[in-house]
Parts: C-alpha cells; sequence; structure tokens
C-alpha cells in the first residue's frame, strides 16, 4: 500500500506539532508522499504566516515591512530550534525579500509559507524535497493543468520513495517559470493530484479535527462524526454551505477512485471520516449529514395555464440568465413557478427582473419573499428508508415551525427545506435530534 499524507496549517504550526507529524508519518512506512501547509495559527489570537506574508508584501512603509518580515523569519527559526535542525533558511529569505521588493506577483509572496515549512519538514523527516513549481502547473485561473502535470509529476514520484511537496501552489503553465496558486481548495487540491499522479491506494488529509461532523457544532451540541460519507454526499453538503472538502480538491481522486480520510493531527487514534466513491456499508443512521444556508429569496410567477404554454420555463430562466444570475432552486405547481435566488446577488438586480418577466412571459402576478433559508437533509440511506420526508415535517411541526418550500432531487439523496432565516438553527437542531438522538 502506498499513502500520501497532507498536513493543515494548524498541523503545522510550531515544533510541538511537526513533532506530533513525525509521529505520525514514521508509523506507517506506507506514507510515502507529505504535502503541507503553511504555519497556522498557535492560538486564537495568532497570525497564520500566509497572512503575514501578505501583510509584508503589500506594506505601505520599509518599517513595515521590515517588523513583518522578522516576525515570518521569527516563526521559521521557532520550528529550527524546537527540533535541533541543521539547516538554515538565511538564503531563502534573502531570495524571498529580494523578490518582495521587485513585486514580482502576490502568488509568488502566498506561496512561499509552504514552500519553507515544506523545506523544513523534508529536513526533518529525511525524505526528498520536490519543489511544488518544478512538478505542478496551473493556469491563469487557477486551475490545475492536468495534460501538462500529469507525465512530469507521475515520474517524479515514480522516481523517489519519500518525498515531500509543498500544498497551495505550482508553476503558471506559460512556460514563463512564475509562481501561480491554486484558487480555491489549496493544499487539499495538490494532495489530490500527488495522490492521482503518485497512484495511491489512500490520502490521508490530516487536520485539526476529528473528521466532518453531521451538523454545524455551533449550532448543535457536539454533534456525531460521520464515519463514512459518498462523494455525492459530500458534494451535497459543501453546496449548501457545510465546512467540507471543495469539489476542486477531491476531483482528481475521484476519477482516480482513491479514498480520502479525514484525520485529526492531536488524536490520531481516532478513525476519522473516509470519503468514498461508493460503499455497500450501511449506513449508520438514515441521514449522513445536515447543512444549511440563510439569505435566499423567492420569485413566485402565478399564470393560469402555465403548464401548458411551450417555453414558459425557459424564457423565465432566460430573463435571470441575461441579469448574469444564477438560481438555486425552481419548485413549481400547475400554475405556479417559483425561483429561489441568492438575496444578496437578487435584491440589486431586482425590478429589472421584475420587469423582463413581465415583458418575457406576461403573468398574472409575481410575488417575492425574502428572509429564507434553505437546509438540506442529505443521506443515501434514505432511499432505502420511508418516512423520511415525514419524519422531517413531524420535528419541524413540533417545534412549530413552518415550512416554506420543500425539494427532493429523483436520487432519494437530499432532501432541501425552506425555513424563515430565524428557525434556521432551530429547525437543524430538530432535525438532528429526530435522525441521530432519537435513533440511538
Amino acid at each position: 500500500m502506498t499513502k500520501i499524507v497532507k498536513f493543515g496549517g494548524s498541523s503545522l504550526a510550531d515544533a510541538t506539532q511537526f513533532k506530533k507529524v513525525y509521529d505520525i508519518i514514521k508509523a506507517d512506512p506506507t506514507r510515502r508522499f507529505v504535502v503541507p501547509s503553511a504555519p497556522g495559527k498557535r492560538f486564537a489570537e495568532d497570525t497564520k504566516v500566509t497572512d503575514l506574508l501578505y501583510k509584508a508584501y503589500y506594506a505601505k512603509t520599509q518599517n513595515e515591512f521590515n517588523m513583518t518580515f522578522e516576525e515570518i523569519k521569527s516563526r521559521y527559526q521557532d520550528i529550527i530550534d524546537g527540533l535541533n535542525l541543521n539547516i538554515s533558511l538565511d538564503t531563502d529569505f534573502i531570495e524571498i525579500q529580494k523578490n518582495f521588493e521587485k513585486q514580482v506577483g502576490i502568488d509568488y509572496a502566498a506561496s512561499r509559507g509552504e514552500y519553507l515549512n515544506g523545506k523544513l519538514l523534508a529536513n526533518y523527516l529525511g525524505f526528498e524535497f520536490i519543489d511544488a513549481k518544478d512538478v505542478i502547473f496551473i493556469d491563469a485561473h487557477g486551475n490545475y493543468d492536468i495534460k501538462k502535470t500529469d507525465p512530469i509529476l507521475s515520474k517524479t514520484l515514480m522516481e523517489v520513495e519519500y518525498a515531500v511537496i509543498p500544498g497551495f501552489y505550482g508553476s503558471l503553465n506559460d512556460g514563463s517559470g512564475n509562481i501561480k496558486t491554486f484558487s480555491r481548495g489549496g493544499s487539499d487540491v495538490t494532495g489530490s493530484i500527488v495522490a492521482k499522479n503518485g497512484k495511491v491506494d489512500l490520502y490521508e488529509n490530516w487536520t485539526d479535527v476529528s473528521g466532518f461532523l453531521i451538523a454545524d457544532p455551533r449550532i448543535v451540541k457536539k454533534p456525531d462524526v460521520i464515519e463514512t460519507i459518498t462523494y455525492k454526499e459530500l458534494r451535497e453538503l459543501s453546496y449548501m454551505g457545510a465546512s467540507v472538502l471543495h469539489e476542486n480538491s477531491v476531483f482528481p481522486v475521484r476519477k482516480e477512485g482513491i479514498p480520502i480520510n479525514i484525520k485529526n493531527t492531536n488524536k490520531p487514534e481516532d478513525p476519522g471520516t473516509l470519503i468514498v466513491e461508493s460503499t455497500c456499508h450501511k449506513p449508520t443512521h438514515v441521514i449522513t449529514g445536515i447543512a444549511g444556508t440563510k439569505g435566499f429569496a423567492t420569485v413566485m410567477i402565478e399564470k393560469d395555464m402555465m403548464n401548458s404554454e411551450i417555453g414558459f420555463g425557459r424564457k423565465v430562466l432566460q430573463v435571470f440568465e441575461d441579469h448574469d444570475l444564477s438560481f438555486e432552486h425552481m419548485p413549481s405547481g400547475i400554475d405556479t413557478m417559483t425561483i429561489i435566488v441568492n438575496t444578496a446577488e437578487f435584491i440589486f438586480k431586482e425590478q429589472d427582473i421584475l420587469a423582463g418577466i413581465h415583458r418575457a412571459v406576461h403573468p398574472d402576478s409575481i410575488v417575492l419573499e425574502s428572509d429564507l433559508a434553505l437546509i438540506a437533509v442529505v443521506g443515501r440511506g434514505m432511499k432505502a428508508s420511508r418516512g423520511t420526508a415525514a419524519r422531517i415535517f413531524q420535528a419541524l411541526a413540533k417545534e412549530n415551525i413552518n415550512i416554506k418550500m420543500i425539494d427532493q432531487g429523483s436520487s432519494e439523496l437530499n432532501i432541501i427545506v425552506g425555513v424563515r432565516n430565524c428557525y434556521f438553527n432551530q429547525a437543524i437542531k430538530a432535525i438532528y435530534n429526530e435522525f441521530i438522538l432519537n435513533d440511538k
């Protein structure tokens, strides 16, 4: 077996955390490839190294630059001293300072946290250091260039037994050699790309939590950890605002069928959450997770006999497209059609869109409502369970919460309900209690 391990910023914030990472990697010889992030916060009021790099790059005075740059150097020196490493970053800092003075680019500045941390971790582990700029290529939009990256990275990984590859950045794919960072997903994307090209069996993503939680811990007190989740379920939860891996960071491994294990650096014995393409394992609960977002508006269009009017829906949606506005959901009836949109994006265009709808389909009336929150109840177990929707309705009814909208996909993987913003937290608690606490 071959594994790749990716460690987030909190896992590599200081020398103490480096020691934990060392023990984790050395405990399993199959952990061959390591992708580190830049040092994160050591405590609540601390500043991430990447934020310090931004601050230094945009410093308005020489004094501000000097103070910030010294703080960055001190963070790394503390790690070196704490681990008694036989390495100096002086030459690197001289080069970085020159490039900052030349204003070579913010992507270069942002990437130096991962670069320097990667050098330290490789030295500490005795692994080979592979600079991501030499093996990973990114287009101008911050997307991974598959055709240029894969042949070079695959060959490089085949030639090493153990290696550290910094996350978050690569080279611009135009041949210039300029540093480019990923648009979203950061080091998680690098981890997936290395997993794919290293042909690994498992991608371990180490962070400061023991896996994904069924619900937001800021709303539900001590929610259970999700043991196993499919990529489809993950997509549904992340779409509704759950703090999970961005789809850009799972796409490379999903296509290869490589599972991801979310683990806790501070509690390595915890099993964490396993993300898989598909599974025959029966889920612990009917639902896998609950996630939601506030701040939606509904545009309800009424017109008699709209169902027999060919092209009605297309004409309505064309109005939203013409105003560069996407929609979230579209529940409908025989003579009604409701478009659910993000309030913050819609409110500045609402009158133009209403006028456009009137001109396009001549409705009998249009009713607007805001103050809507959407909650997704997601789970592969719902397909084999009867009465899931009824249980959701019952749980909300007990709390006197009125459902403003319901939408269920044909895959039976998720049910989305709309409630007033003010009932958002209460609704999530009610659903969690119904499906998790009551099932125990």
